[in-house]
């Protein structure tokens, strides 16, 4: 029998463990590996050709969805100028323009006593129709819940209670209890401390919103035209490489791409400078104009509104200036008067032509010969020939209404021309950007195209 050899360890001892074994490498991520194969082919001519090729056809595609992006909310921002924002800031200030009318012609109406005639009967019914239309219109346009559309609704609570104050004052009148001059100057008062400060807040709200369009508008798209910058230093990098290496002048994909991508930075430059010239010179000359005449209009018919109420009240009101005792409505005659000689030599200053100059002059040549009439009628009331200061005031001819209507007409003719001036030039600052988003895109995506297609020329060398 063989002898058995002795175990190591000796005897009584453990088998001795098996020699230790080098732990197995941990799985890589299959993104590691993406990555190691990706420097690894970039390490080659043709993987750095398809980087190259990725990149510039990221940067030219890139270009063209900014270049859409931004004109496509500019566009839209000059069409809101032209068909929405303007539009309702003239809609506000007509509400504003027909309630003052319409006050103006009830104290008209009023002083004429059992003599008012069916026009001016008229005027205050078709003032009262067109605010209430306005007001109508605009709650359309307003969003649910807003300052504004808040405003419009109190604005249709309070011209059913107007107009219910001016027909008992009308009643009264007519059946020559004193009273409805009460009652006409409780209208009055009304209309100028509750419902004119609101339809001016509205009027105020609605040119913040114009603002607001025109700040989204003008504004040049520095993102779109520093990535179309970026895209043609790279393009005109890879064509400069790929000359260097290969002695080619011309690489016809790359130099497509170029070519597209400068028409598409040209366009952007260019149309955008256009439409903020146009649009600025629409707000220069357009919105800044109409705004200053729209002001005046109002105060003219509020100086009207108080000289005939300076007649109704008969000294009733009256308020302290320097120590003397003067007609409150008379002081704020002369208040709207200094205001509306404001407003014509500010609206002389912005008109650039002689159709915009020629009604606003002779709207001061009325002015003034309003305030010389207006003079000598206080000066009859005062002397105490009240009829003589009411032919003065309301007579069929050489009285200050006369002058009022040359004054209402003048600015209505100024402010039509004015509304013209805005619309031509709001109209070729947004057709300046027409096209733009689209064809920026259409061709920016034919530019990456041409870029891949010129690299995959070269690489197509390598095969």
């Amino acid at each position: 029998m063989p002898a058995i050899p002795p175990q190591p360890g000796g005897p009584g001892r453990s088998p001795a463990a098996p020699p230790a074994t080098a732990p197995a490498p941990a799985r890589r991520t299959a993104f590691a590996e993406g990555v190691d194969r990706l420097r690894a082919g970039a390490a080659t001519e043709p993987g750095r050709l398809r980087v190259i090729g990725a990149v510039v056809a990221l940067l030219v595609v890139a270009f063209g969805a900014v270049t859409a992006w931004q004109m496509t909310e500019r566009a839209a921002a000059a069409d809101d100028v032209l068909h929405n924002s303007q539009p309702l800031s003239s809609a506000a200030a007509d509400i504003y323009r027909s309630l003052a009318d319409a006050n103006t012609a009830a104290s008209s109406g009023f002083l004429a006593g059992g003599e008012e005639t069916a026009a001016t009967r008229k005027v205050y019914e078709q003032d009262i129709d067109s605010a209430a239309s306005g007001l109508v219109e605009a709650a359309a346009n307003s969003d649910p819940g807003s300052p504004a559309a808040k405003t419009i609704a109190r604005l249709n609570e309070l011209l059913p209670q107007y107009k219910g104050l001016v027909e008992q004052a009308r009643t009264y009148n007519r059946q020559g209890f004193p009273v409805g001059g009460a009652y006409l100057r409780y209208a009055n008062e009304k209309m100028q401390k509750e419902m004119l400060p609101k339809a001016e807040d509205l009027y105020t709200k609605e040119n913040q919103r114009l603002s607001a369009d025109y700040g989204d508008a003008t504004p040049y798209p520095w993102i779109a035209i520093a990535l179309g910058v970026l895209a043609l230093a790279a393009l005109g990098w890879a064509q400069q490489r790929n000359y260097r290496r290969t002695n080619r002048v011309l690489n016809h994909g790359l130099v497509a791409a170029t070519a597209g991508t400068t028409v598409v930075l040209l366009w952007l430059v260019v149309g955008h400078s256009l439409a903020r010239a146009g649009l600025d010179d629409s707000y220069d000359h357009g919105v800044r104009s109409l705004n200053v005449l729209h002001d005046a209009r109002i105060a003219s018919l509020k100086a009207r509104g108080n000289e005939n109420l300076t007649l109704v009240a008969r000294g009733a009101e009256t308020v302290k200036v320097g120590g003397e005792t003067l007609d409150s409505y008379d002081v704020d005659f002369g208040k709207d008067m200094d205001t509306l000689g404001k407003g014509l030599a500010a609206a002389a200053k912005l008109a650039d032509d002689r159709s915009g100059q020629q009604p606003v002059a002779t709207a001061e040549s009325n002015m003034t010969e309003w305030k010389r009439r207006h003079s000598s009628a206080r000066d009859q009331d005062d002397n105490g020939n009240y009829e003589r200061a009411l032919a003065l005031v309301i007579g069929a001819k050489g009285a200050t209404g006369e002058c009022f209507a040359g004054v209402d007409k003048n600015l209505d003719k100024a402010l039509q021309h004015e509304e013209a001036e805005f619309k031509q030039a709001a109209g070729d600052g947004r057709n300046a950007m027409t096209g733009l988003p689209e064809g920026a895109a259409v061709l920016a995506l034919l530019g990456a195209a041409g870029a891949l297609l010129g690299i995959g020329r070269r690489l197509s060398e390598y095969r």
